[in-house]
């Protein structure tokens, strides 16, 4: 069994306490929250293959690591250069770019990921800015990880409603990020990924396949996987999502772009 922890809300950065107790309990309750269903997960490592972090800020929980350590883990680490007008509660990204070098030293290099995302382009935030930052960060990034996945803003109704200035990127604009991101990432040894935003920076040497795919898991883990054929699939990639036992509307970095939060 795969358990997620990051596609509602960011559980190591705001509620470690919880999930630590959840651990020690030994199973975690979680509602669906389109029919209300609940499920029980039991945590246990002879059940559970692979527990997925997602997160702004691993630092709370990297503090308690030890209590997960029967257990096989795979970290998503989202850094971008964004400034409290963006990301009111998230810690400056250098601060965050010190505590992922020290997941990465703890997990290992194939169990973590770095994600740069999502990507808007504004006045401040130009194309330069998206560029300049990435160098500086992949400069940081590249001997404590192998790839990094970019994705750009969507554009849903509730993101609308907490930043309505927020435009698409466009298709140049993504091709500029694209050739120059993937120009980066060559000088440094990083694998550029796209996650369900189609195939067009695959010109580039871009994998569209999917950041949280089986491959990718079974790499961390170092077993081999045996999911249904079809079963805990992303419909628009190939991500094993796994049992999420995260909740919406609680994450409390106050992204403006954030889907989670209504």
């Amino acid at each position: 069994m795969i358990l997620n922890t990051g596609t509602r809300t960011d559980i190591p950065a705001f509620f470690h306490k919880w999930f630590l107790n959840r651990v020690e309990e030994g199973f975690v309750f979680s509602k669906n929250p389109y029919n209300n269903q609940i499920y029980k997960y039991n945590f246990n490592p002879k059940t559970v293959d692979c527990i997925c972090f997602c997160s702004k800020n691993p630092k709370p929980l990297l503090r308690n690591l030890d209590n997960l350590s029967e257990y096989k883990q795979f970290w998503f680490v989202t850094i971008t250069p964004y400034e409290k007008d963006i990301e009111l509660n998230v810690p400056d990204y250098r601060k965050v770019i010190k505590t992922f070098k020290e997941l990465s030293e703890i997990v290992g290099i194939n169990a973590i990921s770095w994600r740069y995302g999502p990507i808007f382009i504004t006045e401040k935030y130009d194309l330069e800015f998206h560029i300049d930052k990435f160098e500086e960060m992949a400069s940081e990034l590249h001997e404590y990880t192998s790839d990094c996945t970019i994705s750009f803003i969507d554009l849903y109704k509730k993101v609308l409603r907490n930043f309505p200035e927020a435009q698409e990127v466009t298709t140049d604009e993504r091709l500029v990020i694209g050739k120059n991101f993937a120009k980066i990432a060559d000088e440094y040894g990083l694998q550029m990924k796209t996650c369900v935003e189609g195939t067009l920076l695959d010109q580039f040497g871009f994998d569209s396949t999917g950041c949280m795919t089986q491959q990718v898991l079974e790499k961390a883990i170092g077993n081999n996987l045996k999911v249904p054929k079809g079963k805990y699939r992303n419909r628009e990639c190939n991500c094993l999502m796994g049992r999420d036992i995260g909740l919406y509307n609680t994450c409390m970095h106050g992204c403006r772009y954030c889907y989670a939060n209504s």
